[in-house]
């Protein structure tokens, strides 16, 4: 059997996060419903920022009531702090909540100040006091975010990265994503990183594709034993965009690239390619601009039987 991997569709939040212009409600649900129907297993649907710092996500709730829910889908919204878990509860008890919300930590205090609004350890306390909050109903995602290097500070010690997971680990998470935030890996880094980290907890790949190495990092990811991927259709996505740091095109690795590099490669995704392209033209449409993924201009990678002789 060839291996068989889980990609989480990052649009609808780590995308959109990017972008300037609020994208409708009704719009985002459309999307979401896409998906879904392309058969993506786990969705990042929305974030819990507080609707001043990022207005993006000011219709979280709504679009968590209004989304189809399929059996066996997870969706799942980010949680930055304690008042954003109070709301994701709210949403559960009112019958249209998250089934995964993801918790934030930076591993560089730079970016901890300029992403989360305090230090390393005031994050740390967050978290654990998030975590009490969830009091155990949703699926956790522990997120550390510059993984691989910091915009602000550099190199990020790797030893560290290990003490997060870990400590995500310890306070229940059932997985944990590593972000290369600002597209600073390299295939060695990351198979050095993953390979750190293969006895705990299942680990998620989280490339961005600032220069461009963002699928060599996951086909790297991939062979260090990684089975889980975060993407985003058209590669949109990066920072929120009253909050700038990095330069280039900040956004996630395509997910209609990887898509197209793992099923060549007979890696299974579980995802319909016909579906995935109508996802993917629905994205630009509602974006109203085309978008960066190279298989969205060029098709699918053909498999063996289906190329020219």
């Amino acid at each position: 059997m060839p291996d068989a991997v889980t990609i989480c569709e990052c649009f609808a939040r780590d995308g959109l996060q990017h972008e300037p212009e609020f994208v409708p409600t009704a719009t985002k649900v459309a999307l979401l419903d896409s998906f879904a129907d392309a058969g993506f297993r786990r969705i990042e649907a929305t974030s819990y920022s507080h609707p001043a710092r990022v207005p993006g996500f000011s219709d979280a709730s709504e679009v968590l009531t209004k989304i189809r829910r399929h059996p066996g889908v997870a969706v799942k919204a980010t949680c930055p702090n304690p008042h954003a878990v109070r709301r994701a509860l709210d949403d559960l008890d009112a019958g249209h909540g998250a089934d995964e919300l993801s918790l934030l930590v930076s591993a560089s205090e730079s970016h901890t100040e300029r992403n989360l609004r305090t230090s390393r350890a005031g994050q740390w306390e967050r978290v654990e006091e998030m975590v009490a909050l969830a009091g155990g109903r949703f699926k956790l995602v522990g997120v550390v975010s510059v993984a691989f290097g910091c915009p602000f500070e550099g190199a990020v010690d790797p030893g560290r990265v290990a003490e997060d997971v870990a400590r995500f680990a310890d306070l229940g998470a059932d997985l944990v994503t590593l972000g290369d935030t600002t597209g600073v890996a390299t295939p060695a880094s990351v198979r050095a990183l993953f390979a750190r980290l293969n006895a705990g907890p299942p680990v998620v790949a989280h490339f961005h594709n600032t220069r461009g190495t963002g699928i060599a990092n996951a086909v790297a990811a991939l062979e260090a034993g990684c089975r889980n991927f975060d993407t985003a259709m058209g590669g949109v996505g990066g920072h929120p965009s009253a909050i700038r740091y990095g330069a280039g095109l900040t956004g996630n690795v395509c997910t209609e690239d990887l898509v197209s590099l793992f099923d060549a490669m007979g890696v299974v995704t579980g995802l319909d390619l016909d579906l995935l392209a109508k996802a993917s033209a629905a994205c630009e449409e509602a974006l109203g601009r085309p978008l960066h993924s190279m298989v969205a201009r060029a098709g699918f990678t053909p498999t063996p039987n289906q190329e020219n002789p």
